[in-house]
C-alpha cells in the first residue's frame, strides 16, 4: 500500500464512500447529498464586498462555510443580511439546524447576536487564539 495525493476523481470517490458509510447508518431526510447555498454581495460598481458560502447537507443542516464582508461595508448591516438570505433559504429546502465555526479575532459576537450559540471551543488554535463552534435551531 501507498498514500499519495488524490485527484479530484479519487476526491470524488472518498466523499462517495463516506455518504455512503454516513447513509447506511442514518438515513438522509433531504434527498440531495448537497445543496449549495452561496451568494454574493456586490456594491454600486459591481465589485464583490462581501458573500457567504454555505450549503445544506442530507440531514437537513445548513453549513455555513464562509461569511465575509469588505471591512469598508462592514456594521451596515449586510452580513445579518446574508445571514439571514442563506438561513431563509435553507429552511425552504428543509433545513432545521445551522452550524458554522469562527475564531475570537472574526465573528463570535456576531452570531450570537444572530441567535447562534456555542456548543464547543478549540482552545490555543491558531496559537494564541481559539477556535468557537456554533449552532442555531432554524423554524420558519
Amino acid at each position: 500500500m501507498k498514500i499519495t495525493t488524490c485527484t479530484r476523481d479519487e476526491a470524488r470517490q472518498i466523499v462517495d464512500g463516506i455518504n455512503q458509510y454516513n447513509l447506511n447508518h442514518v438515513p438522509a431526510v433531504l434527498q440531495e447529498n448537497w445543496t449549495p447555498i452561496d451568494y454574493v454581495l456586490k456594491n454600486k460598481e459591481d465589485q464583490v464586498i462581501g458573500g457567504i458560502l454555505a450549503g445544506i447537507g442530507y440531514w437537513a443542516g445548513l453549513e455555513i462555510k464562509i461569511l465575509w464582508v469588505h471591512e469598508d461595508y462592514r456594521q451596515q448591516g449586510l452580513g445579518t443580511k446574508l445571514l439571514q438570505k442563506a438561513e431563509q433559504e435553507a429552511i425552504i429546502h428543509g433545513a432545521t439546524l445551522s452550524s458554522l465555526d469562527t475564531f475570537d479575532f472574526q465573528a463570535e459576537q456576531f452570531y450570537l447576536k444572530n441567535g447562534y450559540q456555542e456548543f464547543g471551543r478549540l482552545a490555543n488554535f491558531p496559537e494564541g487564539h481559539q477556535r468557537i463552534y456554533l449552532s442555531k435551531k432554524l423554524s420558519k
